[in-house]
Parts: structure tokens; C-alpha cells; sequence
């Protein structure tokens, strides 16, 4: 029997109509989707699809448990779990489109998932999402670099000191944990800043002045540093 493929689908940052007609097109024609929740409702990037899609509330659904955690050893199992899970759908014929927010190649939980299965042996592809800070720009109304100045995209929750010495417009991304030790940083040195949190929905809000900003944001949340 042929096996099945693993589409690692980007679903976007939240607003449903960002959602690419490539995403569209494989989410309907995979027997299965996978999300990243033990509950598929409590999945911010099934929210998003079923928002753009109705009708995939009737589809197969594998949810397997991607724990917030920098424990290897406990990602390591859960990594495996979900691939176990994933593989067994696989070997039936079935394809899958796994849901991820954003784009999955950028601090994508699914690439993991996808590495593993890749290795396995089984066919997989990645439909590129539009990524947070992008729609984040667009919903400033300004572009994020321009000329020959560079950008970057900094996983603030593993420390920013020398992120904040270089040189273009920085983006930092899962800062919300350690939130108040960034504004300090930020005021120290006295730095231009927008926060954007829940970019495309409901609960969106905009701060330009770093003491406004949540000490508990969303963990949809990113902050563009720009040079004066």
C-alpha cells in the first residue's frame, strides 16, 4: 500500500484571511489534519483554519501534545509520540496536513515532527505561511527594512543583550515569560519600540510606549525595534 504525506501547513498569525490558497487547497485534500493540542478546540492554529474552513470540523483529526517546555528529554518523548501517532495515519494512505501558526519554518514546534518523519522514511512538505511579524508590519502601515539594512528575528526568552547591539530593525519573538526584564532593557537603552499582541484578532493591541506594555502579554505577541 502507498503511504501517505505530511504537509506541515502554515495557517498564518491569526487573521483567517491570511490563510494561503496553497494551505487552502491541501487542508481540504488530506483525509487528515494534526494539531498541536491534546484538545484540537484549544488550537490556536485550528481556530484559525476553522475560521477560513467550516466544514473541517468533520474531518479526522490527530491531536498530539507539544508541552511549552525547555526540558529536551521531555520534548524529545513528546517529539516522538506525535511522530509515532503521525506515522501509524501514514501507513494506512492517508496524507495530513498538520496545522501550525505562522509559517513552519520559523520556531515551528512542527518542524520537529517533520524532521522525524522525514527520517522515517515518509514522503512531507512544508506550505509556507505568512509569518507575525510580517502581518505585523502590515498592520503598522510601514516596512520592516528598507535598503541595505538588515533584519533580525530574535528568540527573546534565551536572552537578548547582544541582540539589542545590532545593527537594522530587530524582531523579538516569545518574549512574553520574561517580559518585564525586556521593557527594562528596552528603557535602558532608550530604544524605539511598537508591540504588537494578537495581531489580526479580536483581542489586537498596539503600544508604542514601553511602560504600557503587559508584564503577561499573549504568547502572540512581538516587539519590532527600529532604528532612529
Amino acid at each position: 500500500m502507498k503511504k501517505g504525506k505530511l504537509y506541515g501547513t502554515g495557517t498564518g498569525p491569526g487573521d483567517p484571511g491570511l490563510i494561503t490558497l496553497n494551505a487552502v487547497k491541501v487542508i481540504e485534500k488530506c483525509s487528515y489534519i494534526a494539531v498541536p493540542n491534546k484538545i484540537k478546540e484549544n488550537s490556536a492554529s485550528y481556530k484559525i483554519a476553522l475560521a477560513a474552513l467550516p466544514h473541517i470540523k468533520d474531518k479526522n483529526c490527530i491531536c498530539v501534545e507539544m508541552p511549552m517546555s525547555k526540558d529536551k528529554k521531555l520534548l524529545e518523548e513528546s517529539h516522538i509520540k506525535a511522530a509515532d501517532a503521525i506515522a501509524s495515519v501514514l501507513d494506512t494512505g492517508n496524507d495530513i496536513s498538520f496545522l501550525t501558526t505562522g509559517d513552519p519554518s520559523i520556531y515551528s514546534t512542527y518542524i520537529y515532527i517533520h524532521n522525524k518523519i522525514k527520517a522515517m522514511g515518509y514522503q512531507t512538505e512544508i506550505i509556507s505561511g505568512v509569518p507575525s511579524f510580517c502581518a505585523a508590519s502590515a498592520l503598522l502601515g510601514r516596512g520592516l527594512v528598507t535598503g541595505s539594512s538588515p533584519l533580525h528575528i530574535i528568540p527573546s526568552v534565551y536572552g537578548i543583550d547582544e541582540a539589542l547591539e545590532l545593527k537594522g530593525t530587530k524582531v523579538l519573538m516569545k518574549a512574553g515569560s520574561k517580559m518585564p526584564s525586556i521593557k527594562e532593557q528596552l528603557k535602558q537603552k532608550n530604544l524605539s519600540v511598537t508591540f504588537v499582541e494578537n495581531c489580526g484578532l479580536e483581542n489586537e493591541h498596539i503600544y508604542t510606549c514601553i511602560d504600557d506594555i503587559p508584564d503577561n502579554p499573549s504568547y502572540y505577541s512581538l516587539i519590532i525595534i527600529t532604528e532612529e
